[in-house]
Parts: structure tokens; C-alpha cells; sequence
């Protein structure tokens, strides 16, 4: 089972949000038959043995093993990956562009970035083998700043020190990569 899959599909999408194919999803920590899910969402297996059928078809659930049961295979499957995200593309038929967005310290450019980026990287994700690593880096760090004035002044330090970093790395023959930083006030965690 995978991570994490960009669902980039329309179809993908509306089969996964239906209430009944999200409850047999969310059943499907482990491997399981039409049966041990029916008794976990309270369906028939019949019901069940349908919704797989269809989540299987667009590549939410792949089959884990086969079991032989008296004459009678018994397929048990698994969700193709723990989270799903919806790419914003599936949404609109044109890719979200942040350059059509002026303020660039507003909060429209960065989600519009932020949404190029699953698209982006959820199609090269989409096209590589399993197994293959595709280059990226993450930076995931929490700032507490005292004043907006130590916010902005760390904003300036840091697109100086990027904007360094990135030209003693860059080589126009080179293969390009993009660099996104984001700065957002932290949500409230719930208790």
C-alpha cells in the first residue's frame, strides 16, 4: 500500500467520495474480503462485493491475495494507498497558475502555488514505477516570531539566502526543479 495517491481522475474522485465507497475504504485498513467488510459497514456482501468492484476499477482498492475456500476463491483486497488527495485539476480544466495572482503575499498565491504543487508532483508520482524515488525535499519547520517586524525581517533573510543558495547551484544545462517556501499562521490544533 502506498502512501499517498493524487487522484487526478473526475470519476476517481466522485467513486471515492461516495458515502458508502468512503465507509469501505476507511474498512479497509487491512486486507479484506467482501464479507469482513460487509460486517464492518453493515451492508451485504453482495452490496460490498459491488462498491469493490468499482472502487477496484479506478485503482482505490488492488487485490492483496486470493484464497481457496472449498471450490470458492475468496479475493481479499486493500486500499492502493492509506491517504488520497483530490488534484485541484479534476476541478478545473485549466492548471491553476499562480502568476495570474498579483498580491504575491496573499493567501490566493500561496494555495495557488501550493495546488500547482500537487498537481505537478502528483503527475510525476503518477507516471514512476512504485519503487523509483522521485528527487524532492521537504521543509516542515514551526516559527514562533515575536513581532511582525522579526517575521518580515526573517522573510528578507531567508529569500537573501535562498536567492544565493540557488545561484551558486544553478546551471542552466541542468535539470530544473522548482522551489516553493510557504509561511503560514499554524491552525489551532484540536484537543
Amino acid at each position: 500500500m502506498d502512501d499517498l495517491h493524487v487522484l487526478a481522475d473526475a470519476a476517481a474522485v466522485e467513486v471515492a467520495l461516495d458515502p458508502i465507497r468512503t465507509s469501505i475504504l476507511d474498512a479497509l485498513t487491512e486486507p479484506g474480503s467482501a464479507a469482513t467488510v460487509a460486517a464492518i459497514v453493515g451492508l451485504t456482501r453482495q452490496k460490498v462485493n459491488y462498491h469493490l468492484k468499482a472502487l477496484e476499477a479506478h485503482g482505490l482498492v488492488e487485490l492483496a491475495e486470493e484464497r481457496l475456500w472449498g471450490g470458492i476463491t475468496e479475493r481479499l483486497v486493500r486500499r492502493s494507498a492509506r491517504h488520497l488527495v483530490v488534484s485541484p485539476n479534476v476541478l478545473q480544466t485549466a492548471a491553476i497558475d499562480p502568476n495570474q495572482i498579483a498580491d504575491r503575499l496573499s493567501a490566493a498565491y500561496l494555495i495557488a502555488v501550493n495546488a500547482r504543487s500537487v498537481s505537478e508532483v502528483g503527475a510525476i508520482a503518477s507516471t514512476v514505477a512504485a519503487t523509483t524515488r522521485v528527487p524532492t525535499l521537504t521543509v516542515d519547520a514551526v516559527i514562533g516570531f515575536r513581532s511582525s517586524d522579526d517575521r518580515t525581517a526573517f522573510a528578507a533573510e531567508l529569500q537573501s539566502a535562498i536567492t544565493t543558495l540557488a545561484a551558486k547551484y544553478h546551471h542552466d544545462d541542468g535539470r530544473p526543479h522548482r522551489l516553493t517556501v510557504s509561511s503560514y499562521p499554524r491552525p489551532e490544533e484540536s484537543a
